[in-house]
């Protein structure tokens, strides 16, 4: 869930994927936003997205082993 990741990694994933919005930002757009280059907003986003898999992975496991 988006619970466990950090106020910036939350706000970038809502950005970039547009939720609550139109559309999302592009990685520049976001950037402009948080004063990042594109690059660093899409490490950001990279790592978000692997902790929110790993996330749900666990949930996963746990609900198998019990």
């Amino acid at each position: 869930s988006l619970s466990t990741l950090t106020d910036k990694e939350r706000e970038i994933i809502r950005l970039f994927f547009g939720i609550g919005m139109n559309h999302g930002l592009t990685l520049e757009e976001i950037g402009s936003k948080f004063n990042l280059t594109r690059e660093r907003v899409r490490q950001i986003k990279e790592k978000a997205i692997r902790r929110l898999r790993h996330t749900s992975r666990n949930k996963l496991l746990k609900s198998y082993l019990g």
